[in-house]
């Protein structure tokens, strides 16, 4: 199965074949094909495993600067960061993981997870809405989003009239 492939079985009916496909996706995400770049996500792995933050960061930002274009070095940085609690960092690293791999579901779902730390719950459930379109089964996800969904639709309650005053400028919520 390449690529493509697991991300249409993704989307299918079938939870075998979807639990296989996000296997088969994450295991060729974490092959460079760079012998020693894998030896360094791997090794931050670990790290990460032992919640050696800072080693782990200190590896995965190694990964970053011999292959840039590995997509999982940042989404893997990116995890630290927000194990860290370094949220603004980690929404940086999955911004770069997107940028390599638009529809990488870890980066969508775990960018969204960091705008919720942040309070920002309109740029999470964008992202989250973004992550259940490319892996609809993807259920922490679907509820982090629904939750997101309730905190807007009572926050807009709360708005008050945008502009001059016109019903024309009232901020609709997230539907």
């Amino acid at each position: 199965m390449n690529e493509d492939e697991a991300y249409r079985e993704l989307l299918g009916d079938d939870p075998a074949r979807v639990a296989r496909a996000e296997a088969v996706l994450w295991e060729m995400w974490t092959h460079s094909g760079i012998a020693e770049v894998d030896r360094l996500l791997r090794e931050g792995m670990a790290a990460m495993e032992r919640r050696d933050f800072s080693r782990a960061e200190e590896l995965f930002a190694h990964v970053t600067e011999i292959a840039p274009d590995f997509a999982e070095g940042w989404n893997k940085r990116a995890t630290v960061r927000y194990l860290a609690e370094d949220f603004a960092g980690a929404i940086a690293d999955c911004v770069e993981t997107i940028a390599r791999k638009p529809r990488h579901f870890g980066a969508l779902s775990g960018q969204g997870l960091c705008h919720m730390a942040l309070g920002q719950h309109r740029e999470a459930a964008d992202l989250f809405r973004r992550c259940l379109e490319v892996h609809p089964a993807a259920e922490r996800t679907s509820g982090e989003a629904e939750y997101l969904r309730q905190q807007l639709v009572g926050a807009q309650a709360r708005l008050e009239l945008v502009g001059d005053g016109d019903d024309d400028h009232l901020v609709h919520p997230i539907a």
